[in-house]
């Protein structure tokens, strides 16, 4: 993709969510009994990087619909969002922390990423394998175990999880670059899991080419030792 292409998608992006917000806007104004439009105002206003806007609306929304326990469930996911979106972890853990039953595994999830996020990778293993064993099928959960798993250098176990995350969708291009990865420290057949890699995601291809390289760099030092 050109840059040139590029800024044109951004432009029709940004004026998606521009259109978005106008819609639900109106959509408050008619019906202002109902939650899902602050919700969903909420994610266009961080689509447009307005976090301060979305944190204001939500904030505003717990305050009117206190009574209704799933609207208060849905609302605090949706603020634990903004605050990741807008890179405030401490906060986004925070909100993600305070769901119940019907979002836990979601939550879950998003407090392992936000640890992850601040470099805490076994924090955030601890809480993705959580969430896990509540969505085990569920590919995002599997991909962000098998992330940590691979950045704390737990490579048997991180090649198990990528192993079932690509049997359930082979065509996703980051994971078959980071079992590549795994594959190549393990001593295993891994060119076939870089070439899907550059095929289906070229952008993470690139920009993993500095992780391939420290690995090959370390895996040479390591044979001159045993030499």
């Amino acid at each position: 993709m050109t840059e040139k292409h590029a800024t044109s998608g951004r432009n029709a992006a940004k004026q998606r969510s521009e259109r978005a917000v106008h819609q639900l806007v109106q959509q408050i104004t008619q019906h202002p009994g109902e939650f899902e439009p602050y919700y969903e105002l909420a994610t266009a206003l961080v689509d447009l990087n307005s976090y301060a806007q979305a944190e204001e609306l939500l904030m505003k929304a717990l305050g009117l619909f206190a009574a209704q326990p799933d609207a208060v469930e849905r609302l605090h996911y949706g603020l634990g969002n903004v605050y990741y979106a807008a890179q405030d972890y401490p906060k986004a853990i925070a909100q993600f922390d305070q769901l119940n039953a019907q979002l836990k595994g979601a939550g879950y999830l998003m407090i392992a990423q936000s640890h992850m996020a601040n470099g805490d990778h076994k924090r955030a293993l601890a809480f993705a394998l959580t969430a896990l064993a509540t969505q085990p099928q569920d590919p995002a959960t599997l991909q962000v175990v098998a992330e940590n798993l691979l950045a704390l250098g737990e490579m048997t176990q991180a090649a198990q999880y990528y192993d079932q995350l690509l049997a359930l969708n082979d065509q996703n291009g980051a994971a078959n670059f980071d079992r590549g990865l795994v594959a190549m420290v393990q001593g295993e057949p891994y060119a076939d899991y870089f070439a899907k890699a550059q095929r289906l995601d070229p952008d993470y291809y690139q920009k993993g080419q500095q992780r391939l390289r420290d690995i090959e760099k370390f895996m040479d030092e390591q044979r001159k030792k045993k030499e």
